[in-house]
């Protein structure tokens, strides 16, 4: 008898972190595939020229496309592409536009 009560509790051990398991998988997964789906709206962007960095997301890209616009520039041009040169242009705009929070 000793021998079925512990093959029933194995049994039930295992089917208790069987499902741990897969709940732990699930939630990797889930957790995961909302990261990358909201990873291109918002990321840290190093200026080089001030030391600093910005964080890439809705309101810096409302002064983006201020500045573009200023410039004459594609607002949609993704800055990460931008020339060195017109990058520095950006940032010494940004700097002298700034809004405290964006850190």
């Amino acid at each position: 008898m000793k021998a079925c009560f512990n093959e029933t509790e194995g049994r039930t051990t295992m089917a208790i972190k069987s499902r741990f398991v897969s709940s732990l998988l699930l939630s990797a997964v889930l957790a995961c595939a909302a990261g990358t789906a909201c990873a291109h709206h918002y990321y840290r962007v190093y200026d080089p020229y001030y030391s600093d960095y910005h964080v890439w997301g809705p309101d810096e890209v409302v002064y983006y496309h201020q500045w573009a616009h200023e410039r004459h520039y594609d607002e949609h041009r993704d800055f990460r592409t931008l020339p060195p040169e017109e990058q520095k242009d950006y940032w010494t705009w940004r700097h002298n536009h700034e809004n405290h929070d964006h850190h």
